[in-house]
């Protein structure tokens, strides 16, 4: 049985989405147990005639909230009484607990997955590794997306192993391509660092490395890895995903801003809907935060239930994988070699 611990507060939409993808996901997988966190009343009242399996559902009170607005260390170590905490103490205190699922802030989760959990043994530090869909039909994984703003190359290096295992195991993709996020293709462009990290990524024949990429070049499905620091993971995430949001907006502009473009639109009604499906992130579930001792997944902070319920299957299929386990022997690997 794979135990996963929903936390049900800290969202815009919050409790709501969170108990729904949660039931989802528990009627969606039979050998799943599920843990609401958050305030108990609620959830109770939400739970009334919804159908599911009542022996693999409990509830964790936990009524306080870790907002955005609250300073994220202190907030973790203070707020005793929030879901973030009490979920963070109930993973470190119960090896039962295989993961956890949350909208709430990045800056607390990140916070406590440092302090609370703490790192794989030789993992220097953990990253976050969102999805996005590419016009081949699959997704493509950047890591670092936030975690790191200061990284070295044997971070970098690290973060590729860990996403590498990660794509390949959880998404069943042999080999996955993996690049580095750089200015240009050619194997001496970028900084140092870049250049460093270019060098380890190389000689390591345990991951697919197929040289350095563009940021313009990330959908285009030729990637299934690609290896930043933070800063720029981030922004490379951030600004695709506004430029995908944005041409949504101008194609439904294009649309109706006439008779004749309406009358065409409705020829092509199924096919608009099925790109809107396609680049909408509620259907790619969110960021693991790779190289923590438990499994966490971050999904964003205004998701829907079906955001929800695709974070829990993906740290369900990462229990089921032992990703954490595989990660630990690779780090294992380096250190004997």
């Amino acid at each position: 049985m794979i135990k996963i611990l929903v936390d049900t507060l800290g969202g815009d939409r919050s409790p709501d989405v969170n108990i729904d993808g949660a039931i989802m996901a528990l009627n969606k997988f039979e050998d799943l147990q599920i843990v609401l966190v958050g305030n108990s009343e609620d959830i109770r009242a939400k739970l009334e005639g919804q159908t599911y399996d009542h022996t693999r559902l409990e509830i964790l009170h936990a009524p306080d909230v870790i907002s955005c607005n609250d300073k994220p260390t202190e907030a973790i170590r203070t707020k005793k009484e929030s879901s973030l905490y009490v979920a963070f103490d109930t993973l470190r205190k119960d090896e039962t607990v295989n993961g956890f699922v949350s909208n709430g802030s990045t800056g607390a989760i990140l916070a406590g997955a440092v302090l609370r959990l703490g790192r794989i043994k030789g993992i220097k530090r953990p990253a976050l590794c969102p999805l996005l869909p590419t016009m081949t039909g699959n997704v493509v994984a950047i890591c670092d997306s936030g975690a790191n703003m200061d990284c070295d190359s044997l971070m970098l290096h690290q973060f590729a192993l860990m996403a590498s295992l990660y794509i390949e195991k959880t998404y069943n993709i042999a080999s996955p391509r993996v690049a580095l996020l750089n200015v240009g293709t050619e194997e001496e462009k970028g900084d140092m660092l870049r250049k460093e990290t270019y060098s380890l990524l190389s000689k390591d024949e345990r991951i697919n490395f197929v040289g350095n990429m563009e940021s313009r070049d990330l959908l285009k499905g030729e990637y299934d890895v690609v290896v930043s620091d933070g800063f720029g993971g981030n922004v490379l995430c951030k600004s695709t995903e506004g430029a995908c949001l944005e041409m949504l907006k101008l194609l439904k502009k294009t649309c109706t801003k006439s008779f004749k473009n309406k009358l065409g639109a409705s020829f092509l009604k199924k096919d608009i809907s099925e790109i809107k499906d396609f680049m909408d992130y509620n259907n790619y579930g969110g960021a693991v935060l790779l190289g923590a001792n438990k499994t966490i997944v971050k999904a964003h902070g205004s998701c829907k239930a079906i955001t929800i319920m695709h974070c829990i299957e993906q740290a369900y299929n990462i229990e089921k994988n032992n990703l954490r386990q595989l990660i630990e022997e690779g780090v294992s690997q380096d250190k004997s070699e």
